[in-house]
């Protein structure tokens, strides 16, 4: 068996290997640029010594600062490249190996190139951010522009009275509120009854409303949000729209809230 000192020695020895190849990739990536740069420009002749004292000395700074700063770009890409490729080489080596040396070389990248891994991360999470969050925009934009057409869609063939509140089109299975004849929610998804069990057509008005009411008649089986329009038992009310009631008119959750919270005793529900 190998000793764990053994082990030991050899972890050590591949993070110092590692480190050593990334300090040499380092200087080879970043030495020729980093030359380069420093390097001064080739002399012109001054057209005027008296005057040019104060804007040469303005341009040296300016051109030592902007030097400084290019230098670090180039030193701090170079030593993120070989910390990259470094890790991307450990690929097949054990696990807990391969932590302990990317360890080491992230250790060895942020004494060399201090900042950099963190300002990489920093900028990989605004990136991500923005997407997400570009993203959020265009889907909340498409469902916008989907629910205006829907209700321009309802509105151009809208047969509800302007007198209505709910408007239901059971063969459609869509519902909607309004106010005057406008559209203030909706149209959405629900459920009409079954066969057999059909829900009512005609003009009613709402006559009573239950937060938590249960359906004695079918096992006390659960009608959130209840608002009655009829009395036998006809309801708006929180169902899964997926399967037909037994002639109320089910609703998804927040649209049972909503008709909850925005009908009253006396509005006129019409069905179609």
């Amino acid at each position: 068996m190998t000793s764990h000192s053994k082990r030991h020695a050899r972890t050590h020895t591949a993070i110092h290997r590692a480190a050593t190849v990334g300090l040499a990739v380092v200087t080879a990536s970043t030495l020729g640029a980093g030359v380069a740069s420093a390097a001064p420009a080739p002399a012109t002749p001054a057209p005027n010594a008296t005057n040019s004292n104060a804007a040469g000395v303005n341009n040296a700074a300016t051109n030592v600062s902007g030097s400084s700063e290019q230098l670090r770009t180039q030193w701090n890409t170079g030593a993120l490249q070989a910390r990259d490729d470094i890790i991307n080489g450990t690929q097949n080596l054990d696990p807990a190996l391969r932590n302990q040396i990317t360890q080491g070389v992230d250790s060895f990248t942020n004494s060399v190139a201090p900042g950099a891994l963190q300002e990489r991360d920093a900028a990989r999470v605004a990136a991500e951010k923005k997407a997400a969050e570009e993203k959020a925009a265009a889907e909340k934009a498409a469902a916008e522009a989907q629910a205006e057409a829907a209700r321009a869609s309802a509105a151009r063939n809208n047969p509800c009275p302007a007198t209505a509140r709910a408007c239901v089109d059971l063969a459609n299975n869509k519902t909607w509120l309004q106010k005057d004849g406008k559209i203030t929610y909706g149209p959405v998804t629900m459920n009409k009854g079954k066969k057999g069990e059909e829900t009512p057509r005609g003009t009613f008005y709402v006559t009573r409303k239950v937060k938590d009411e249960v359906s004695r008649e079918f096992n006390n089986a659960p009608m959130p949000y209840a608002v009655y329009f009829t009395n036998n038992g006809h309801a708006f009310h929180q169902g899964n729209t997926a399967y037909p009631s037994s002639g109320c008119v089910r609703l998804e959750r927040p649209d049972a809230i909503r008709y909850y919270n925005d009908l009253q005793v006396g509005d006129e529900v019409y069905i179609w």
